[in-house]
């Protein structure tokens, strides 16, 4: 059973935006947060940007600060990242994750703070 469904994926031009999307389904949503990584072929799994699904609280990576936008709807259990001024070096996998409750020692920026992974989706900006 899916529980984190991403899209809004797709090739796009150096300068260009997407708007991913992440729904969840099957059950009572409830997280303490929402987070995006990317990975790159070859690389790790990194930090985008997350929010904390009550005190609505965001987090960027440096990288895309300024750039990017995550949002939520609570009461569509989704959360969104508006990517604007895309470059060459943001070509990933987009995942979304669920930190499904607090943790005392978890970091939001961290991918072992997160319980539930979507599928991915490509995003691709050509130069």
């Amino acid at each position: 059973q899916e529980r984190l469904i991403e899209s809004g994926g797709g090739l796009v031009q150096a300068g260009g935006a997407l708007r991913l999307s992440c729904a969840a389904s099957g059950r009572t949503f409830n997280p303490y947060a929402m987070g995006w990584f990317r990975q790159a072929p070859g690389k790790e799994r990194e930090f985008v940007a997350a929010v904390k699904w009550t005190a609505a609280t965001e987090y960027y990576a440096d990288s895309v600060k300024g750039r990017f936008t995550i949002s939520k709807d609570n009461a569509k259990n989704t959360v969104y990242l508006q990517m604007n001024r895309l470059k060459p070096e943001d070509t990933a996998n987009y995942y979304c994750a669920e930190e499904s409750r607090w943790k005392p020692t978890a970091v939001i920026m961290d991918v072992r703070s997160y319980d539930f992974w979507g599928q991915g989706t490509q995003v691709t900006v050509s130069s």
